[in-house]
């Protein structure tokens, strides 16, 4: 299961890169012990956000809060929130997740230091941001988006109007075998009958060739991959799997299936030609993959992988990979309790209002996300051939970084689209609504 973050690509222009700073509480539920008694921990911490402000409709403009996810937030992205930007006239602000990028709390990611790093902090982190910056514009905050999205508008429904959950994860789940199931099933259907099933079998092969060359010249292949980084052969196979999972989840496996089922008819090697591929298409770091590079605890642009997977094992635990460097990375004392995060958000059974949820059909993650329609919570797929995670801000497929979401490279525009009017009106009445209810509180 990949851990892969698609980065929006300069050439397409981020509508802002400026760096912001805020002073976040880097605790806000335990006390310092200390010898004599419990004191409060007022220890802070420099969070980056960014602001823009172009179409903002002074004085009474909404807020939209975009909340930035498992990787470094380096700007606002330029995506479909840039037309939501001009619909409703927001100011729109993004907040880098605590421990990543410029936002880390110490100077080491050791596992101790790690402990305050979990999605009940982060939350709290909004709350305090939310309060700060709604101050400081007097407005009203309106919508944010993903899985903390959904949790943010559950826990904190009387700070934000509402939220779009987009691909949101809010199910937490031991062995997330549906990943894998639905990544196969993408395989032998969504380029075809007739080439689904040869794609299957040629990537069965190439599995069965890269272990005979490890038995016999391991260096020499790890070398053709890119990969001479992964001394552990599990590492290697996890990288490998990986590079084949991110065209069906992120929207371009035609880039995957046919040049192999065509290298399988021309007699040509199939090991040299899918590490072609994987060089060309797959652009995470192999150190992403490498349980030795994991343990180091430096805080540098590259320790994102470190801090995912703290959260993975500390957490959510969503990983379905045989490969279990859990207590090699973190210790024997890191272990996910994933009913209790399930009870405390509600996973699949989340009873909150004012959420929208869209997923994609193509993307592994939907399995762990609300696909139940309500009333209070509407949940939308988005079904095309290339819609994989994101599609609805995005745009297909989802690297590089359409500008504006562009969905016209999307196979079915009109169902990307349909969504999306169906998010716009929603938003649409949750202003409504909030404006109903921020005049009558104002007159009380």
């Amino acid at each position: 299961m990949t851990r892969t973050t698609i980065t929006s690509s300069r050439s397409s222009g981020d509508l802002t890169e400026n760096e912001l700073w805020f002073k976040q509480t880097l605790d806000h539920f335990s006390q310092l012990v200390t010898t004599l008694a419990y004191v409060q921990d007022h220890r802070q911490f420099e969070q980056r956000y960014y602001v823009f402000l172009d179409y903002f409709q002074r004085p009474d403009g909404p807020i939209f809060l975009k909340i930035c996810g498992d990787a470094s937030c380096d700007g606002i992205a330029n995506d479909y929130l840039t037309v939501l930007a001009k619909k409703f006239g927001p100011a729109v602000v993004a907040l880098e997740h605590r421990y990543y990028g410029k936002s880390s709390p110490f100077k080491s990611s050791t596992t101790e230091n790690l402990k305050y790093l979990s999605s009940k902090q982060a939350l709290f982190d909004l709350a305090v941001f939310r309060n700060y910056y709604q101050e400081l514009l007097n407005v009203k905050l309106n919508r944010s988006k993903g899985a903390l999205s959904a949790w943010f508008r559950l826990k904190f429904p009387h700070l934000v109007c509402g939220s779009l959950a987009s691909s949101a994860v809010v199910q937490a789940v031991y062995n997330f075998t549906e990943f894998d199931k639905q990544v196969r099933k993408e395989i032998l259907y969504c380029l075809g009958v007739s080439a689904g099933p040869e794609c299957k079998a040629i990537l069965q092969e190439i599995t069965q060739l890269v272990d005979q060359r490890l038995a016999s010249d391991a260096k020499a292949v790890k070398r053709l991959f890119g990969a001479s980084e992964l001394k552990n052969d599990g590492d290697f196979f996890y990288f490998l799997a990986d590079a084949a999972v991110t065209p069906f989840q992120y929207g371009y496996p035609e880039q995957l299936c046919p040049p192999l089922v065509k290298a399988k008819k021309d007699g040509d090697d199939l090991v040299e030609v899918y590490a072609r591929f994987t060089n060309r298409t797959f652009v995470v770091s192999v150190n992403d993959y490498n349980r030795k590079f994991l343990k180091n605890t430096a805080i540098n642009e590259d320790n994102a992988a470190r801090l995912w997977w703290f959260q993975v094992c500390s957490e959510v635990d969503i990983h379905s990979s045989k490969i279990d460097a859990r207590h090699y990375v973190f210790g024997k004392g890191t272990y996910p309790d994933v009913d209790m995060r399930n009870i405390y958000y509600g996973g699949l059974k989340i009873a909150g209002s004012k959420i929208v949820f869209t997923n994609d059909l193509q993307d592994p993650w939907q399995h762990a996300s609300k696909q139940i329609s309500s009333q209070e919570m509407p949940s939308y797929i988005i079904s095309c051939h290339n819609c994989g995670h994101g599609t609805d801000l995005r745009g297909c497929p989802q690297s590089p970084l359409r500008p504006e979401g562009d969905a016209q490279n999307c196979s079915i525009p009109e169902a990307v689209n349909k969504v999306r009017q169906h998010m716009i009106e929603h938003i649409d009445l949750w202003l409504s609504e909030c404006q109903t209810t921020h005049k009558n509180l104002c007159n009380t």
